[in-house]
């Protein structure tokens, strides 16, 4: 692997992250210039970094302007946290009937790991139990592709989701939504599992206006 390869692939990395923390919210412009200053390397990996994470759909590139981290309008959210509602729910109905006991313990530990920062006002921390807590019912499907799909389009809305984690409210309703999830997959109930983590997942509600009053009002139907 050349060192440009491997610049580019440590650049996209952790551009990657601090865009999906929030670290870099949408519609930070990141200069090549600065960038390539940062990294303590040339232009070069910088824009095969950018690219890979263009073809993420994390960053918007348009010719002779900086890239940008990708800004997504409410109404273009709230359809894909329609489509990921979906998703997400087949990932727990697979949960439910394929499980093994060793995956069922790994999804049970994550949601009393994250009751136990239920009270924190670590919001990070929360966030990433929370993710854990989706990967390891990803894992429990025993599906990877459409793991492969539900993840993808999770990392699209993370910046999104962790604003609604801010919400000391949405953090407390999300560990009952969970148990309800858990419970369903325990029991193999399939139906119910979908149904539940649909529900949990999808803005519906109060979880809709919430997150609506998150985004200005010139944003809410581009």
């Amino acid at each position: 692997m050349t060192e440009a390869v491997t610049f580019a692939a440590s650049i996209q990395q952790t551009l990657e992250q601090e865009i999906l923390s929030g670290v870099l919210s949408p519609g930070t412009r990141l200069e090549e210039e600065e960038l390539a200053a940062r990294f303590r390397c040339s232009r070069t990996p910088v824009r095969e970094a950018l690219r890979q994470l263009a073809a993420a759909s994390l960053i918007t590139v348009r010719a002779r302007q900086p890239a940008e981290v990708s800004a997504l309008s409410a109404r273009k959210l709230i359809e894909m946290f329609q489509v990921m509602a979906e998703l997400e729910g087949m990932c727990a109905r697979l949960a439910a009937r394929r499980a093994t006991a060793e995956q069922i313990a790994c999804i049970q530990a994550a949601h009393e790991r994250l009751e136990a920062v239920a009270d924190s006002e670590d919001v990070d921390l929360f966030y990433e139990i929370n993710r854990e807590f989706h990967e390891a019912i990803y894992e429990a499907s025993q599906n990877e592709f459409l793991a492969e799909q539900t993840r993808g389009l999770r990392n699209r809305v993370a910046p999104y989701r962790k604003l609604v984690t801010h919400r000391r409210r949405r953090r407390v309703d999300s560990l009952t939504e969970h148990a309800a999830v858990l419970n369903a997959i325990i029991k193999g109930d399939e139906d119910l599992a979908d149904r539940e983590m649909a529900d949990h997942v999808n803005l519906l509600g109060e979880k809709l206006l919430d997150f609506i009053a998150l985004f200005p009002e010139n944003a809410q139907g581009a």
